[in-house]
């Protein structure tokens, strides 16, 4: 039987104090991306408008943040969980990878055929097991799930307030 996530509290809220923690869980493996203001899209927009640039992180997208932290509270919590199964496009899969080869946990990720080729690549680039199946994201993600089942991994899923308090802190970084 799959190990699984704790259920999401009935109402998403994430505080300071939970901000707080997410940034310690994250910086030392995600510096603060730069950002900076636009001259022209100010213009254009007649208001100030700021770019933050997260494709400076190490995976090129905010998403990495969110794999920190799931995975620092998985190995916290449930330190016998060797490895965690998820379904994705791409970003979510390399947030996990990244984070499963800080952590030392298997991390293999279900895409539906025909996905990007590139993500894919990334994904096994940080470690992860790419493993495509179905038309689309939702038979990928079954799959994903029956695949934790049946190894005794721990099934991510895409939403999951441990991932948003990870994204969260790059808007932190940006108020």
């Amino acid at each position: 039987m799959s190990e699984t996530a704790p259920p999401l509290p009935p109402a998403l809220t994430l505080t300071r104090a939970d901000l707080a923690e997410a940034v310690r869980i994250v910086r030392p493996h995600v510096p603060p991306t730069p950002q900076f203001e636009w001259p022209m899209l100010t213009a254009h927009a007649g208001t100030r408008v700021t770019v933050k640039h997260e494709n400076h992180t190490p995976v090129g997208a905010f998403k990495v943040r969110g794999g920190l932290v799931y995975l620092d509270r998985l190995v916290r919590q449930r330190p016998h969980v060797s490895g965690v199964v998820s379904a994705t496009r791409g970003n979510h899969g390399q947030s996990l990878a990244f984070a499963g080869r800080i952590h030392d946990r298997s991390v293999t990720i279900f895409v539906p055929h025909g996905n990007s080729v590139e993500k894919n690549a990334a994904m096994r680039a940080l470690g992860a097991t790419v493993i495509e199946h179905g038309d689309d994201f939702e038979e990928a993600r079954q799959a994903s799930v029956a695949h934790a089942d049946d190894h005794g991994l721990e099934a991510v899923p895409p939403f999951h307030r441990d991932l948003v308090l990870g994204v969260a802190t790059y808007a932190l970084e940006l108020f």
